[in-house]
């Protein structure tokens, strides 16, 4: 803890409004200060460097980089830094990944702002703060896509195509192609369209 025995809180919202608001209503606590924020992930490996923060309250899903892969640059660049996922999505597979990924707390936005800085606080402690109805659900649903399988998903949900994709991953037409039928195999979908939307579902994508 520093700056006079306050957590220094780093926000990660795309939506203005709520980044706003989390902050002002963060910053009301006597423990709390906000040191900085962000648009998105991409803005926060920007700017956190010189905030210098204990923890990184963050969103999922945001435009150019979204929470978790802000999470794991986190605890690759800054393990020192605590991150906590905020979220509108009570999603499994998003609580799989939050874990995975390394981050401290999965913690619903419908929760009332006392409960979050109790939660907050907490994680600043050490512990880690999980939804546990949704992590006992979670171990029926595992996670069945690796990570570039993922990642071409992604890239077809966008709609791009075959030749397109391979040529933004690197990778053959035909590689592309063995990736996208094993997402539709292993989500039991009959078009890559299907297989995107049933992931994004679950929170696999």
């Amino acid at each position: 803890m520093s700056q006079i025995g306050k957590i220094r809180l780093f926000l990660v919202e795309d939506q203005t409004l709520v980044r706003d608001a989390l902050g002002q209503l963060l910053s009301l606590q006597a423990d709390f200060t906000v040191v900085g924020s962000a648009r998105n992930g991409l803005e926060a490996q920007q700017l956190i460097p010189d905030c210098q923060p204990d923890l990184v309250l963050s969103d999922i899903e945001m435009p150019e980089c979204d929470g978790l892969t802000l999470c794991r640059w986190l605890r690759e660049h800054h393990p020192q830094i605590a991150t906590v996922i905020l979220t509108t999505f009570n999603r499994t597979g998003y609580v799989q990944r939050a874990l995975q990924s390394g981050a401290r707390g999965f913690i619903l936005k419908e929760v009332p702002v006392d409960t979050l800085a109790a939660n907050l606080r907490a994680v600043h402690q050490g512990q880690r703060i999980y939804d546990k109805e949704l992590l006992l659900a979670g171990l029926d649903q595992q996670d069945p896509l690796t990570e570039r399988e993922r990642q071409v998903l992604r890239l077809a949900e966008e709609g791009l195509t075959t030749a397109v994709i391979a040529k933004r991953m690197h990778l053959s037409e035909g590689t592309v192609r063995n990736y996208l039928s094993e997402c539709m195999t292993k989500l039991y979908a009959s078009s890559r369209s299907q297989a995107a939307r049933l992931a994004r579902e679950k929170g696999w994508l």
